[in-house]
């Protein structure tokens, strides 16, 4: 796989991550169980791993409950903004070392993070004032996005 559809696919899986701060990496996490991604000998081979797999399945599924409740502070507020640069950077990282790019699919998660972060908080408000101010059925709308999104980014990096 060529250097440039690496970060291409981590800038992505950052986005995902900006959507859903724990979908990206429980999505790899599956990648990497399913076989779907090699990361076999590599720092992130832990991520196969079943408990890795039910672990970061609870907190994905957790948020995208949480994510339903008034009382969650804006994906924009410092803590929430900070976890999904992490988790982006961090799955961006996972996914590179797949193919030898770690450090550069880092800096492309992180920068993904950003982006959908930011870009994801300006269309779920933007619909929602469309949709008469209920939030409900757009912010399911974006798990869905996410997870389709996390899942096809996972998927293309083992057809590849």
């Amino acid at each position: 796989m060529t250097h440039a559809l690496v970060l291409l696919l981590a800038l992505l899986i950052g986005v995902v991550a900006g959507l859903r701060a724990f979908t990206a990496p429980a999505v790899l996490a599956w990648a990497a169980f399913l076989h779907w991604i090699n990361l076999s000998g590599t720092w992130a081979s832990w991520m196969g791993h079943w408990a890795t797999v039910a672990v970061l399945t609870v907190l994905a599924v957790a948020e995208l409950v949480s994510d339903k409740m008034p009382t969650l502070p804006s994906r924009k507020s410092a803590p929430q903004f900070l976890v999904r640069i992490a988790t982006g950077a961090f799955a961006g990282a996972v996914l590179g070392t797949a193919w030898g790019y770690r450090w550069g699919s880092l800096g492309a998660g992180m920068i993904g993070a950003v982006l959908g972060t930011l870009g994801g908080y300006a269309t779920r408000t933007a619909l929602v004032a469309a949709n008469e101010g209920r939030d409900r059925p757009v912010a399911l709308g974006e798990d869905v996005v996410a997870v389709i999104a996390g899942v096809a980014v996972a998927y293309a990096t083992s057809a590849l």
